[in-house]
């Protein structure tokens, strides 16, 4: 299987190949500069992986939530690479793949990004037992002090909502916190673990059914929301 993964959703930039066996990735930290970045990131690891564009077999991506013109850049990429390519699409979960990123172990995961505007993406999950994810709540948009969170008695938290409100997110874990890092962000390296397992069982979709998970409608404050009218 030679899979490509795109994770654009926020301000880390990456892209993965899953060939055969061997996972490589880039990723950088890159405000605003995604669209220039991830498709020289995507021919250099199809150069070092010494394939080209029509050997892969599916095209994964991050869908979101994140940020809005991040989400979108990489859903558009990899519809356009499918599209190009008669190849089948992945969605996953940019909150799932940042979860990937907590230790692995039996505790519970609390991904959560900063969605700005005094709100936070959030989903909780636990690993099973072949490499991916079980959730254990919704994905939302909320206040970081409306966060409901499932019994666990263990948590992980990782993402930028943790560096942003790790005080107001620290009592509403329902456990003992055994690790927090908030200056992760979601990988197209676990992108393309997630979208693995899901080619693995058949689950794929037509590029026109890839669809931007955003979950907040509103993506900007108003001038008077703003103070500013």
């Amino acid at each position: 299987m030679n899979l490509l993964a795109i994770e654009t959703a926020t301000e880390a930039c990456s892209v993965a190949l899953i060939h055969g066996d061997e996972v490589i990735a880039r990723s950088e930290i890159a405000p605003r500069r995604h669209a220039e970045l991830v498709l020289p990131m995507a021919d250099a690891l199809l150069a070092e992986a010494g394939l080209g564009r029509h050997a892969l077999d599916v095209i994964a991506v991050g869908r979101g939530p994140g940020a809005f013109t991040g989400v979108r850049l990489g859903v558009s990429l990899a519809q356009g690479m499918a599209l190009a390519l008669d190849v089948p699409v992945i969605t996953v979960s940019s909150l799932a793949a940042l979860a990937l990123e907590a230790p692995e172990d039996d505790a519970a995961i609390l991904a959560v990004i900063d969605a700005r505007m005094g709100e936070i993406y959030a989903a909780s999950y636990r690993r099973d037992d072949n490499g991916g994810l079980v959730a254990l709540d919704q994905e939302r948009v909320c206040t970081p002090e409306a966060l409901v969170l499932p019994e666990a008695s263990h948590w992980h938290v990782v993402g930028s909502g943790w560096a942003t409100y790790a005080e107001v997110l620290r009592p509403r874990l329902t456990g003992e916190l055994r690790s927090a890092e908030g200056s992760r962000f979601p990988q197209a390296r676990c992108v393309a673990e997630l979208a693995a397992i899901e080619f693995a069982a058949g689950r794929t979709l037509s590029p026109d059914h890839a669809l931007p998970v955003y979950l907040r409608d509103k993506v900007a404050l108003t001038l008077a929301e703003q103070g500013k009218a």
